[in-house]
């Protein structure tokens, strides 16, 4: 199965969360539009992501004929579903500047919190998944 594509979206995510991060600490008030803007282009690539690992990813490792390899996709699958429902609350709260500017330590906070869930989610399917996927 070819993943280039799921390694490619994790790139443009961390790099979207990179990004918001330096912005945050230039100023979440300052930069409130550019956060918000940032916040809203991650969330069409994340949820393309999610959306493809759901309909082709995840459904190919359920089919594997390594057992433990469609164990380890049913159990990152799993997971998936709480961390998305946090990133999709978190993108609904913060994706317009009006928000952020009210709030600057609540952004930071739910940032902090569900943006690291998010990146350390991509490091572990990174060193943990991918490359037993591309091993097959």
């Amino acid at each position: 199965m070819n993943i280039d594509k799921f390694k490619q979206q994790h790139v443009d995510i961390l790099q979207g969360i990179a990004s918001l991060r330096r912005l945050a600490h230039a100023g979440v008030a300052r930069n409130a539009a550019e956060i918000a803007r940032g916040i809203v282009s991650m969330s069409a690539t994340i949820k393309l992501h999610l959306a493809v690992e759901d309909r082709a990813l995840y459904p190919a490792l359920a089919r594997s004929d390594d057992t433990d390899l469609a164990q380890a996709g049913r159990a990152f699958q799993q997971e998936m579903d709480a961390i998305a429902r946090s990133y999709e609350a978190f993108a609904r709260r913060w994706n317009n500047a009006g928000s952020l500017e009210l709030d600057e330590a609540g952004f930071r906070a739910d940032a902090n919190t569900v943006l690291r869930r998010v990146h350390e989610r991509m490091q572990r399917e990174n060193r943990d998944l991918y490359p037993r996927i591309e091993a097959l």
